[in-house]
């Protein structure tokens, strides 16, 4: 299957937008997942409920959400840009952020019951050894928690490829710009003559995020298989 040059940037785009938005929020995903896993408080179901609105509410409330907050005129957004020199609107650092807020629910979630599934024994062992509680976390949680970590990340890249609705309420659709996969078919479904074009798209997208999911499946069990052999 030959891609056009149009083709070739829209997924160049999409894919640096799936890293950028998987590579910035691991470690919150990481940190929320212990939370959520490890922690009691008060207000923790509102907290879980908070990190997982984005699977229930429309993709375009979020999108609009970020807008307000990240927007040249916005809270964060006007901070980002005085300060750090950084817009989010209407380029492809906002398409990042948009992605990573809809894929964060699930990286949170793989994670979370990954780390829920480890043995607080062993972690009591180590601690009884007199490791502390960062070490402890790094030597022993962490490890056990890998192949949960491994497919939440994946999970996410899968979901960035896929992601429209917040996105285009954000940052629009800007060939060459924020015009990512599901952007740019969109765009070509609305023109009389971009049906073939369209398909190719269509199936380069599928291709990607399957590719995506075999790998998350593969590498959480090869690293299963390593944990349970050097049990």
């Amino acid at each position: 299957m030959s891609l056009t040059p149009f083709e070739i940037a829209a997924l160049e785009l999409s894919i640096r937008v799936a890293l950028v938005s998987v590579a910035f929020s691991l470690p919150l995903g990481l940190a929320a997942a212990w939370l959520l896993a490890r922690v009691g408080f008060p207000g923790k179901s509102l907290v879980d409920g908070l990190i997982h609105l984005p699977l229930v509410v429309p993709p375009v409330v979020v999108g609009y959400g970020l807008l307000l907050l990240f927007g040249r005129r916005g809270v964060l957004g006007a901070w980002f840009h005085d300060a750090l020199g950084i817009t989010f609107a209407f380029n492809w650092k906002g398409a990042a952020l948009a992605s990573a807020a809809m894929a964060f629910p699930l990286m949170v979630r793989a994670i979370r019951l990954s780390m829920e599934a480890v043995d607080r024994r062993l972690e009591s062992a180590a601690r009884t050894l007199g490791a502390g509680p960062l070490r402890v976390f790094c030597t022993v949680t962490l490890p056990l928690t890998a192949p949960g970590l491994i497919t939440g990340a994946i999970l996410a890249f899968a979901r960035s490829i896929g992601e429209f609705g917040a996105t285009i309420a954000f940052v629009s659709n800007i060939p060459g710009e924020t015009q990512t996969l599901p952007l740019a078919l969109y765009a070509l479904i609305q023109q009389p003559d971009g049906d073939a074009a369209a398909m190719r798209l269509a199936v380069l997208a599928i291709a990607v995020a399957f590719a995506a999911l075999l790998a998350s499946e593969a590498s959480a069990r090869g690293i299963a298989r390593r944990i349970g052999g050097g049990a």
